[in-house]
C-alpha cells in the first residue's frame, strides 16, 4: 500500500498577468455572447412545431385536394426580427443586443464623430434594429465552421462594412444622435407619412 505522506503535491494555481486581464475579459464575454445565441437558436429550433404526419387522400379527392395536403407546414416564415411580434421580438432584441454589446462594438465601434455618429439606444431605431439583425444572422452563417475558412472574410466584405456605411453614415438612422462621445443625444429622425388610398397624406 503506498504511503499517503508521499502523494504527488497539488498543482500551483494558474496566474495569469495584469496585462492579460483585458483580452481575458473580451474572451470571455465573445464566449458568453455566443452561449446566448446558441440559446436563442435552440429555443427557436424547439419552439417550431414538427410537421404534421402526411395522410392519404380520401379516394373521392380530386388533384387539387392532393396538392394542398402535400405542402407541409414550414414553421415561422421568417426569423427576420422585423417579422416577430411580441416576445418573440423580445427575445431575439435581447439576444441581439448581446452580441452587438460584447462583440460588435468592442471589435467594430469605432470613435463616434459627426462623420460617424452612433446611438447607445440602437435598439430604438428601427432601421438599425433591422440592419443589425441582417448583420448577425449572416454573422451567425459565416462564421460557423460549415461556411469554410473564407466565412468571415466573406461577412466582413459583403456585409460588415456595407451595414456600418450605412449605419454610421453622416445621413443614417443616428444622423440626430450623438457625434460626440461628450455629448450624447438620441433622437429618432421622423419617416415618410405613408400615402392613403386617395393619394392625400
Amino acid at each position: 500500500m503506498s504511503d499517503p505522506t508521499t502523494a504527488a503535491p497539488e498543482p500551483e494555481p494558474y496566474r495569469i498577468a495584469d496585462e492579460n486581464l483585458g483580452d481575458l475579459a473580451s474572451t470571455l464575454a465573445a464566449t458568453m455572447a455566443e452561449v446566448r445565441q446558441h440559446g436563442v437558436i435552440l429555443d427557436r429550433l424547439g419552439s417550431e412545431s414538427e410537421p404534421p404526419t402526411p395522410v392519404a387522400p380520401a379516394d373521392n379527392a380530386g388533384p387539387d385536394a392532393v396538392a394542398a395536403d402535400a405542402v407541409p407546414d414550414s414553421g415561422p416564415a421568417s426569423v427576420f426580427i422585423l417579422a416577430l411580434g411580441g416576445e418573440a421580438y423580445a427575445t431575439e432584441l435581447a439576444a441581439l443586443a448581446d452580441w452587438v454589446h460584447y462583440l460588435f462594438l468592442p471589435v467594430y465601434g469605432r470613435e463616434i464623430s459627426t462623420t460617424r455618429p452612433w446611438c447607445a439606444t440602437w435598439y430604438e431605431h428601427p432601421e438599425a434594429v433591422a440592419r443589425l439583425h441582417a448583420l448577425w444572422l449572416a454573422w451567425q452563417q459565416l462564421t460557423d465552421a460549415e461556411a469554410g475558412l473564407s466565412g468571415p472574410s466573406t461577412w466582413h466584405r459583403d456585409h460588415l462594412d456595407h451595414t456600418l456605411a450605412q449605419l454610421r453614415s453622416p445621413d443614417g438612422p443616428f444622423a440626430a444622435c450623438t457625434t460626440s462621445p461628450a455629448r450624447p443625444t438620441h433622437r429618432v429622425l421622423a419617416t415618410p407619412a405613408p400615402a392613403t388610398e386617395d393619394g392625400a397624406r
